[in-house]
């Protein structure tokens, strides 16, 4: 009987870490209007840097330092990745993509206010979101609760893992960034 009591205490205490973890994360989520970081991700094997803007209500600004400058842009519609040295670009609808998760706030507020954590070596907490055809995996530091990366599949079904750092958030930043960039 001890040991279930023992147990019971164990198990209450390690919820309710993760309860409060949870808030910490929805509240941090909440009072954020924007942020900006620099990132690095991984595209099966193939390293890229750069930095980026996400602005809820779905907007996204990347710049990375390739040697394409290629950008990644989303007015909250659609997504624009352009490489600058070309002038090439393609458009796609934001919501045939996992940015579509990432970029909605009301909506991963939601989804961590249901879904339970999982702890990723004791720095980071993991939480898998599906809808439809997407999928993402999102992680959060656990000592400033500010997003640290996310996991997904791209539209040709590579795996993309993505590190950020450097987070700042509720910075002033210029709208247009987000205005979609036309073809040179």
């Amino acid at each position: 009987m001890v040991k279930f009591i023992i147990i019971f205490i164990v198990l209450n205490l390690y919820s309710s870490a993760f309860s409060s973890s949870k808030e910490k994360i929805i509240s941090k989520i909440k009072i954020t209007n924007n942020f900006s970081f620099d990132f690095i991700q991984n595209i099966d094997g193939k390293k890229e840097k750069g930095n980026c803007v996400i602005k809820y209500s779905k907007k996204i600004f990347c710049e990375y330092n390739d040697s394409n400058k290629k950008i990644v842009v989303s007015d909250g519609k659609s997504l624009v990745i352009k490489n600058r040295n070309s002038g090439n670009y393609s458009i796609y609808s934001l919501k045939r993509t996992p940015l579509e998760l990432l970029l909605n706030k009301d909506y991963l507020i939601s989804q961590i206010n249901i879904l339970e954590p999982r702890d990723i070596n004791n720095k980071y907490l993991n939480f898998m979101l599906f809808e439809e055809n997407n999928k993402i995996n999102i992680f959060f530091d656990k000592k400033s609760f500010n997003l640290a990366g996310w996991q997904t599949e791209d539209i040709y079904q590579n795996l993309v893992i993505t590190f950020i750092s450097s987070v700042k958030i509720n910075q002033e930043i210029d709208d247009d960034i987000f205005i979609l960039p036309k073809n040179n």
